[in-house]
């Protein structure tokens, strides 16, 4: 049975000061979750001070990106094990807007993964196709290559500890959210190429999280579905609520 994952990602939102009441606040409000893990993403200024702020409770602290160096000349950029000292146990990798913004391909997605996995952090892989893409009939196209050239030279072992999510593109920031019945098509999709990659049990156990435009009041559909393993929340997770109920859905779903 896999766990699933809500994961928010707060891109460049939160001070360290928000950022530690928001963590204070969402600690009370998911102390009794035990059906999904708990992740949030904070800039890379308010890591520690999220860190401080989820000891002890069931909240886990991702970076947004990292560097394939160990260390070296590059200015401003941050390692694993920088993000590792700093209390991520996490870290997103390839989200479309650092494919956009920063042109990162997919050689260098797989460079931070594999930077990722031997700095002892869970990747959280991000793919997904934009709007000229889906409209082309070309998804799937776009997800084969992707995958082939994202993970590639990855060992069965090392898949087991990735988490993929797809983010149609499309989605993201637009208020437009594919339908569950569009998400689960994906994913299942990506987790068939697990299966021809890495193997039956690898694929099984792969936890895809769906990203874009996810909300409180979209969340139980999406997670009606079986091949949907969680989510990766943008805006929605900026509110401590807001979030709290995407991370509740089952409770508030039992209420309805």
């Amino acid at each position: 049975m896999r766990r699933r994952v809500m994961a928010g990602n707060w891109k460049m939102y939160k001070t360290i000061a928000a950022t530690s009441a928001f963590i204070e606040g969402l600690k009370a409000r998911v102390a009794s979750v035990d059906h999904c893990e708990v992740v949030v993403a904070p800039p890379f200024t308010a890591l520690r001070a999220a860190a401080e702020a989820a000891r002890g409770s069931k909240i886990r602290i991702a970076a947004q990106d990292l560097h394939w160096d160990r260390e070296g000349a590059h200015t401003g950029d941050v390692s694993a094990g920088m993000l590792a000292e700093a209390g991520a146990t996490h870290v997103i990798i390839g989200h479309s807007e650092r494919r956009r913004d920063h042109g990162e391909t997919d050689e260098v997605v797989n460079r931070k993964l594999r930077a990722a996995l031997t700095g002892g952090l869970t990747p959280i892989v991000c793919v997904g196709e934009t709007l000229a893409e889906r409209e082309a009939g070309a998804t799937r196209q776009v997800l084969d290559r992707q995958f082939e050239r994202g993970f590639a030279g990855l060992t069965s072992s090392e898949f087991s500890h990735i988490i993929i999510a797809y983010e149609p593109v499309w989605a993201i920031g637009t208020g437009r959210t594919a339908t569950p019945e569009m998400a689960a098509e994906s994913h299942r999709y990506l987790r068939e190429l697990g299966r021809r990659g890495f193997g039956e049990t690898e694929a099984e156990g792969l936890r895809i999280l769906y990203g874009g435009s996810v909300k409180p009041d979209n969340i139980g559909g999406l997670m009606s579905e079986n091949e949907i393993d969680g989510a990766l929340v943008g805006g929605a997770s900026l509110d401590v609520e807001s979030f709290a109920a995407i991370v509740n859905y089952p409770r508030a779903r039992s209420a309805g």
